[in-house]
């Protein structure tokens, strides 16, 4: 067979040998990589997400009609969406024993934005928000190198996938702390709020770099891992179609709406009549870390990786169907607001969860096509971080008049109802071509 046949798999070489049966007990193995997987995602937010918690009322860029806020926004989406881009190839390439170096020096560098932010004049933060960005965006894809490719993988990577869930929420209550409590700048509280976070960060990176590679038993269950070589990234589209695409649309959609709910969440809350509560975005987001997580993790236990596929696309196509009850709820009068943030919360993330960790592993263990699925990952989160520029600068340019609340309740109809139909249609398209069984030549 050819080497782009997905029929055979190919020895693991991606690190040492997979561990023999006298190693780790997997269940040990799961448990120490998923917390050291949490943590070391968890601290990037808190050198990504504080900034959320500023506002700069009134100020606008150059004197054009564009937020200061959201130029800054830009800037740093526009850097994390060229991270995402160049990581497709950069995290699928990228050997095991510079894995942790690269991931240390990710952090450091976007640390160094923040204080340049500090110190920069009004005209220039954008560009220190930019390098903020340039390279966060690979250390998703670096992490989960280390966790895919094993019997427990969807499990450990609900167990991080649970870090985004809740660290967004507490790096803007940390930012919003430091600005209400501790007295400091909207300037430069994102990099007091940064410099928290790297000490456990990095010693987190240190742990995770101990994880073991999988064992023999995960390379016959889930495919071996290898580095992705530029022929390996073609065929992997060619196999997989333009149904991936349309997947990719459904994600573009989750991405910007997730990011304007998350940037911008101050200011519908502060819409809704609660401008400063302490606590008030992670109360938000308990239903999204709660449910959301406890749905993902019975995935595990589905060994069939079709089935778990089916099951995955149901919970994506109940997530958008979500957050469009709940809105209707909410305009209706049953829900209030912070409930209703609380329910489109959950919806989002019950969506946006599978696409960043199941979707992908469960897709490449049933074609068992050579290589990683961090190279889908990233290609996702590339396109859906161009969906959420898009956008934004739809909102400021288009309907500047319109507050971010009013924005964001016909945003959440929209979303919902072409979720629906680019998940429907593009999983279809997708399962007949690459994953549904071929018929027998015999």
């Amino acid at each position: 067979m050819g080497r782009d046949d997905p029929g055979t798999p190919s020895p693991a070489e991606d690190g040492p040998p997979p561990a023999g049966p006298g190693g780790p007990r997997p269940w040990v193995v799961a448990g120490y990589a998923t917390a050291a997987a949490f943590v070391v995602y968890f601290c990037a937010y808190g050198v990504r997400k504080p900034y959320d918690a500023v506002t700069f009322t009134g100020e606008h860029f150059l004197g054009s009609r564009l937020d200061l806020k959201t130029a800054c926004v830009l800037g740093q989406i526009l850097g994390y969406m060229a991270s995402k881009y160049a990581g497709a190839r950069v995290c699928a390439e990228v050997p095991r024993p510079r894995r942790a170096a690269v991931l240390a020096g990710c952090v450091l560098w976007s640390e160094a934005a923040l204080v340049l932010f500090a110190l920069a004049p009004p005209a220039l933060k954008p560009l220190a928000m930019l390098a903020n960005g340039l390279t966060l965006g690979v250390v998703w894809g670096l992490v989960v190198r280390y966790l895919e490719g094993r019997r427990l993988t969807d499990v450990m990577l609900v167990g991080m996938s649970a870090s985004f869930i809740l660290a967004g929420a507490v790096a803007k209550d940390v930012g919003l702390a430091l600005l209400t409590g501790g007295g400091l700048s909207e300037e430069w509280m994102p990099a007091a709020a940064g410099a928290l976070f790297l000490g456990p960060y990095l010693l987190a990176v240190r742990l995770l770099d101990r994880v073991p590679p999988p064992s023999a038993a995960d390379v016959a269950a889930r495919a071996p891992r290898a580095d992705m070589t530029a022929a390996d990234r073609r065929a992997f589209l060619r196999r997989v179609g333009p149904g991936l695409f349309l997947l990719f649309a459904a994600y573009l959609l989750l991405t910007a709406y997730r990011d304007f709910r998350d940037h911008y969440g101050r200011e519908i809350f502060i819409g809704l009549g609660y401008p400063s509560a302490a606590g008030l975005f992670t109360w938000a987001d308990r239903w999204a870390l709660v449910g959301t997580l406890a749905a993902l993790a019975a995935l595990n236990a589905i060994g069939a990786h079709r089935r778990a596929l089916l099951v995955t696309g149901g919970f994506v196509v109940g997530g958008f169907a979500l957050i469009g009850g709940a809105t209707a709820a909410f305009r209706g009068g049953w829900l209030d607001g912070p409930d209703w943030m609380a329910g489109v919360g959950a919806g989002l993330y019950l969506a946006y969860v599978p696409f960043g960790v199941v979707l992908f592993e469960r897709l490449m263990a049933a074609t068992r096509l050579r290589g990683t699925s961090v190279f889908a990952v990233q290609l996702a989160d590339g396109i859906g971080y161009t969906g959420s520029v898009a956008l934004q600068l739809y909102r400021d340019l288009a309907h500047p008049g319109v507050g971010r609340l009013d924005f964001f309740v016909p945003l959440s109809f929209a979303v919902s109802g072409a979720g629906v139909v680019f998940t429907l249609v593009g999983g279809a398209a997708v399962w007949r071509r690459a994953v549904r069984p071929a018929p027998s030549s015999s």
